[in-house]
């Protein structure tokens, strides 16, 4: 029997789903690819009617933040976007900071919501559904929310782990219209990256990372092409939030293992795939080498302090001198989210044989200006998403600053090392000024 004639109980139109959500409620929507674009759609058209709903989206494509919906919705989101960005800096909407992923405290920190809705694969045999690719914190909130609303979109795949929500926990099911599919929120990677990253990808590949090492590999627009450059590597393991591009084809070459894993051994764990072609997906499905589960376990930091040679790999937007490094803002605003970093980077600094990596382009241009990414001092208003006294290595397409055993004054030696020759000058004249160098 199909789904639609087995659950026709459940199957609404999204318009009728909209009106589960009442005023001054609180609303989930799933991270990412799995943000419901045709409830958004239904709940947005309901904007006049509506007053003070608190729309929780983390890494989201859909706009709910405009000036005519200001009084229907009020934006809460932990990870800004081109989506959000503007207006979050705008003060249209909320920023919530998270980097503390132990289940208790996440689900005392964001409950209850009163609806939570999330794009879900058609539910099969046994009345559960997937999360596809993408899983994320989903789990969690489906765990506090008093009222399920799945959006059935039949492309998505299905994967081990905790990747699933079953019929009776639902309230409601809507179809996806494909009219309503929306671009992820991802700028393309620029000429200048696309150069940065391949020394930089290199570097990583060659001098830190060993046979045997089991990574996690940041969502970034230099991390995120790094399975590229790890073909000629043996039993790898990948214990991450992110699972990055390629990495199905790393499983299938052999490269990735994880016969060394100290947590699931032989198993790629994440909580999503990165914005993955349909075809890698499609290679991921129902494939037993890989597992999504929810942050609140590939983000544990309790379970990930037991890896050996655990080697974390993440970006940054701005280093200073001393090795501070912000992931999240640029120039003291907010600009995108910790995610997991800060708890992957205490996990590689307690590993044994771990390595704390960040890499990042020496400078951006931006307008026909150069600006340095490697800065004296973090700018006023600056979040500090690792410490100094967690990074080991700094990577640019200049080369490898080392900070592990290192003082302030070899600390910044070190850093303007690898920030880009036009701007080293002025560094060691601040470096001067700024620690008596």
């Amino acid at each position: 029997m199909d789904w639609k004639q087995r659950y026709a109980d459940c199957l609404v139109p999204a318009e009728e789903a909209a009106r589960l959500v009442q005023s001054a409620q609180k609303v989930w929507l799933g991270m990412f690819s799995s943000n419901p674009d045709t409830f958004s759609r239904a709940l947005y058209a309901r904007r006049g009617e509506l007053h003070g709903v608190q729309i929780h989206h983390y890494v989201s494509p859909f706009v709910w933040a405009t000036p005519e919906a200001s009084e229907a919705f009020q934006l809460v989101t932990c990870f800004t976007t081109p989506a959000d960005r503007q207006q979050i800096a705008a003060g249209m909407g909320d920023y919530l900071p998270f980097g503390n992923f132990r289940e208790s405290w996440i689900k005392d920190a964001v409950r209850p919501f009163h609806v939570a809705c999330v794009k879900t694969s058609p539910p099969d045999e046994n009345g559960f559904l997937s999360m596809g690719t993408a899983l994320w914190a989903n789990r969690t909130a489906l765990d506090v929310a008093e009222t399920i609303i799945c959006e059935v979109d039949d492309r998505l795949i299905r994967t081990f782990g905790e990747n699933y929500v079953h019929m009776s926990e639902v309230a409601a099911l809507i179809e996806h219209d494909r009219a309503h599919d929306q671009e992820m929120p991802i700028p393309p990677r620029t000429d200048e990256v696309i150069a940065a990253t391949e020394v930089i990808g290199t570097l990583i590949a060659t001098e830190l990372v060993n046979d045997r090492d089991t990574l996690q590999i940041g969502f970034g627009d230099v991390t995120a092409a790094l399975a590229v450059y790890l073909g000629d590597k043996h039993d790898l393991g990948i214990q991450t939030e992110v699972i990055p591009g390629g990495t199905v084809d790393l499983v299938e070459q052999g490269v990735v293992t994880g016969k060394y894993k100290d947590i699931a051994p032989g198993r790629v764990v994440g909580s999503a795939f990165a914005a993955i072609p349909a075809e890698e997906a499609r290679r991921a499905h129902l494939n037993p080498k890989f597992e999504l589960w929810d942050f609140c376990h590939s983000d544990d930091l309790r379970v990930l302090v037991r890896e050996t040679n655990f080697v974390t790999i993440n970006n940054a937007l701005q280093v200073d001198l001393t090795g501070q490094v912000t992931a999240e803002t640029l120039n003291g605003r907010v600009y995108s989210g910790p995610g997991g970093q800060t708890v992957f980077a205490l996990a590689a600094a307690y590993s044994e044989g771990g390595r704390s990596v960040i890499a990042l382009p020496s400078g951006s241009t931006v307008g026909g200006e150069r600006h340095t990414r490697i800065v004296a001092q973090l700018a006023p208003g600056s979040t500090v998403t690792v410490p100094r006294t967690f990074v080991d290595y700094v990577v640019t397409e200049q080369g490898i600053a080392t900070l592990k055993g290192k003082t302030v004054r070899q600390r910044c030696d070190e850093l303007i090392s690898i920030a880009h020759p036009d701007s080293r000058a002025e560094l060691r004249k601040e470096a001067a000024r700024l620690y008596a160098l």
